[in-house]
């Protein structure tokens, strides 16, 4: 996106308020990737998904430093609540202060493992799953995050276009874009869902388990 089409798109959104601002700027400071934190516009993307949805359990599997999952938390009812994963020991700390200092700290519970091994373990059954963790096991995620959802719930997966590489040749023997690309074909021949890909930053898929009735 033109870089003067994206501030004239943040000028007239909500703000993302203080805490995410400054979240977001001590991500980029002290980070070699902080660009993989959510920001602005897809913070507050993720903010209204949830006002529409009305999940009242959320899953997120890849933390990263809480942009996301504090956006998310954001939009959720008095009684919902919100697990996120994420492997990373090394950003536990700085992830967990910028959680635990949010307004909606109580509505997070962020703990560090493995979502494929650590989630099912919650015996929960989902309204929302938001996936942004390795690429290369997406399929997996996928998988499993269809297994916990109830039924009508919605699966929110980012990087989907992965840098445009899902349709670039010099790339589709790279482990992550093949995990994208694999995912993206796995949810395109489910007929158990509805999906559709937005092009806002990296690719954002929107995928919902359709009940039977539908």
């Amino acid at each position: 996106m033109h870089s003067e089409l994206e501030e004239y798109i943040l000028d007239h959104i909500d703000e993302e308020g203080e805490h995410l601002y400054r979240l977001w700027r001590e991500t980029n400071k002290h980070l070699l990737y902080g660009r993989m934190a959510s920001g602005h516009l897809q913070g507050r993307l993720l903010k209204m998904l949830v006002r529409m949805i009305k999940p009242k359990r959320v899953l997120e599997i890849g933390t990263f430093t809480g942009y996301s999952a504090i956006s998310m938390a954001q939009g959720l009812d008095a009684d919902g609540r919100l697990w996120t994963f994420d492997t990373d020991d090394e950003l536990e700390d700085f992830t967990r202060h910028w959680i635990e200092t949010s307004e909606v700290a109580e509505k997070i519970e962020f703990r560090i493992g493995d979502a494929l091994t650590e989630a099912p373990k919650l015996g929960i059954k989902f309204d929302l799953i938001f996936i942004d963790g390795n690429k290369r096991l997406y399929p997996e995620y996928y998988d499993m995050s269809v297994g916990m959802l109830n039924e009508g719930g919605y699966i929110i997966a980012d990087n989907t276009l992965w840098d445009g590489h899902v349709v670039e040749a010099g790339h589709m023997n790279d482990r992550q874009t093949q995990g994208i690309m694999e995912f993206n074909d796995r949810v395109a021949h489910d007929n158990r869902v509805e999906k559709v890909i937005l092009p806002l930053r990296d690719g954002l898929s929107i995928i919902r388990l359709c009940k039977e009735k539908d």
